[in-house]
């Protein structure tokens, strides 16, 4: 199995555990994580979040809005550097992956909740 399905596997089971810790927090799992192996992981906790109704219609179409304005800027700088990111470039997407966390972390543990979730 390749480092990158365990790491995949690892961080699933931490946000299916249902443990208190919160996404906010850099966990060994997360600060090791590729680009895309985190924009997976998010993407997953979106969809959970909306199957839960942790997360309300409006709450997610912005949060997909974010991930996709996440992604053409990726996008945009691979074009710039011959398909390949600079260190500069992963660092900047590593910290908005990690404000989006954040945004995907207080809009599942707010108040307001999806009605009809869970079917």
């Amino acid at each position: 199995m390749g480092s990158t399905l365990l790491l995949s596997a690892a961080m699933l089971a931490q946000d299916s555990s249902g443990g208190s810790t919160p996404a906010t927090t850099t966990t060994p799992a997360h600060k090791n994580a590729t680009i895309n192996q985190r924009k997976h992981y998010q993407q997953h906790r979106i969809r959970q979040g909306v199957k839960s109704g942790e997360l309300t219609k409006g709450e997610a179409k912005k949060l997909e809005k974010q991930e996709h304005a996440l992604n053409r800027e990726e996008r945009n700088m691979r074009k710039v550097n011959n398909g390949h990111l600079t260190k500069q470039d992963r660092k900047t997407l590593h910290q908005q992956q990690n404000h989006l966390s954040k945004e995907i972390y207080k809009d599942k543990h707010n108040n307001r909740k999806r009605t009809g979730a869970g079917k």
